[in-house]
């Protein structure tokens, strides 16, 4: 039981350590001369702990190069390694500056949980510096007529030697730097910083330039594709009901001259036909006035001679004769 009781509290001990993991990226290749920076990943309850950088094939035996409780690894010293903690985000930072290629081999991230019978949380990395070149990125686009920026990077050994831009698989295409690590043309300009980064501008593009190019230094080349992309259709605004602006792309079709033409004879047409219309009710309305004035004669007329007539009649009674739209009727008056 005692063997049994001792593994026991061997693991408890050394179980503080093994909940705190440790992450970072995969292995890295990096320019002799340039810079890499390195993140680390840790859990949440050990914001408050202790983070270091260290350098070693075995993490037992490797040697510390920063800490985040020294002061001469902070953020913002100057010298060629640093190490800043982000407790926010859980993850702590190392940057390496100016490296030279006996810089490659093993480096760990690690986390101080503390205790005697505890051990620390580590993540290994392996670091390789390198001779040659590389670039930002690979494939880069642009708009016709536009222009397109490649960074070509190499590393410290590079830096005297003459860059050169050419045009894969086109022979006596390449175009190379002169003596202060420039060259300019109307489609083409190269400027080398002289340090690790020679940038290639592409100006005024056309489709003809799509294809790969590569960027070179002494023997060292890398690879870009540029990809040329047609002007893009007219584009406007049109306002909806609730004020939003939304553009749509449109066709602009050019002025149609035969429109005047095809319209003319239509409006001429409707034009005749509403003046006749017009001629028709005014001629209608003129006829039914003349139709009403002999009627409105005679029924004047007919007033006018409206009157009784004293007759005599039967029985010595008056009668009267009472005329009303030419039809006479004879009414008996009592």
């Amino acid at each position: 039981m005692t063997p049994l009781l001792f593994l026991l509290l061997f693991l408890l001990h050394r179980l503080p350590g093994a909940l705190c993991t440790v992450t970072t990226i995969e292995n890295q290749a990096v320019l002799e001369g340039q810079s890499v920076i390195i993140p680390c990943h840790y859990n949440p309850q050990y914001t408050q702990n202790v983070k270091y950088w260290c350098k070693g094939s075995m993490k037992e035996f490797c040697s510390s190069l920063a800490r985040t409780d020294d002061p001469e690894s902070a953020p913002f010293g100057k010298g060629k390694l640093t190490i800043a903690d982000d407790p926010a985000q859980y993850v702590f930072t190392v940057t390496m500056r100016e490296l030279k290629e006996e810089d490659s081999g093993w480096y760990w991230c690690g986390v101080e949980v503390g205790g005697m019978w505890s051990v620390d949380s580590t993540a290994s990395i392996y670091i390789s510096v390198v001779h040659g070149m590389r670039v930002e990125s690979s494939m880069v686009s642009g708009e016709e007529g536009g222009s397109v920026v490649v960074q070509c990077l190499y590393s410290e050994k590079y830096r005297d030697s003459e860059k050169r831009w050419c045009r894969s698989g086109h022979l006596n295409s390449c175009i190379v730097t002169d003596a202060n690590g420039t060259f300019s043309s109307r489609s083409v300009l190269i400027r080398d910083d002289r340090k690790d980064t020679v940038t290639v501008t592409m100006r005024r593009l056309e489709l003809r330039d799509a294809g790969w190019y590569w960027c070179g230094a002494g023997q060292q080349h890398v690879t870009v594709h540029v990809l040329v992309t047609p002007r893009p259709t007219t584009t406007q605004s049109i306002t909806t009901p609730g004020s939003l602006t939304t553009k749509y792309p449109v066709m602009v079709k050019a002025p149609d001259t035969k429109s005047p033409v095809f319209w003319q004879p239509v409006l001429t047409v409707c034009g005749a036909l509403l003046l006749l219309l017009s001629a028709v009710l005014v001629s209608w309305r003129m006829m039914e006035q003349w139709r009403k004035k002999p009627m409105t004669r005679a029924v004047h007329d007919t007033k006018a001679k409206l009157m009784l007539s004293p007759m005599n009649g039967r029985d010595g009674e008056n009668t009267s004769l009472l005329f009303l739209n030419s039809s006479v009727q004879q009414v008996q008056i009592p």
